[in-house]
């Protein structure tokens, strides 16, 4: 067994953070609303399991909200620096002027770029 990834392998699928939060908060009022019910109805034993209920609701909202970037701070689309690019491109000209292969040197860049993404 291998721990750690490959880097030949596709990233792991990844759920929305979004989607967590929703349905985090579905759950988290689900809760209110039955602690709600128990109480009416005299039930401690239900009012105290929607209870903690909620409370492990609360909890996977406020985890889920600090490993996660929020919506904002995330660009909808990825900001070039033309300097760098250029300068890739040179450097590129460059080793292909050596004597290295083209395609091979742009293969590299682009899974260059892949493993940078996903750090």
């Amino acid at each position: 067994m291998n721990p750690r990834p490959s880097l030949t392998e596709p990233a792991a699928a990844r759920i929305d953070p979004r989607l967590v939060r929703r349905i985090v908060l579905v759950v988290f009022v689900l809760g209110i609303a039955g602690m709600i019910v128990g109480s009416i109805r005299s039930s401690n034993g239900a009012a105290m399991t929607f209870g903690l209920i909620t409370a492990v609701a609360a909890l996977a909202l406020v985890l889920v909200s600090s490993v996660s970037p929020p919506p904002s701070s995330v660009p909808d689309s990825p900001v070039i620096d033309e300097r760098l690019a250029a300068d890739v491109e040179d450097r590129i000209g460059a080793l292909v002027a050596d004597g290295a292969d083209e395609d091979a040197v742009r293969r590299l860049v682009g899974r260059a770029v892949e493993l940078g993404r996903g750090a």
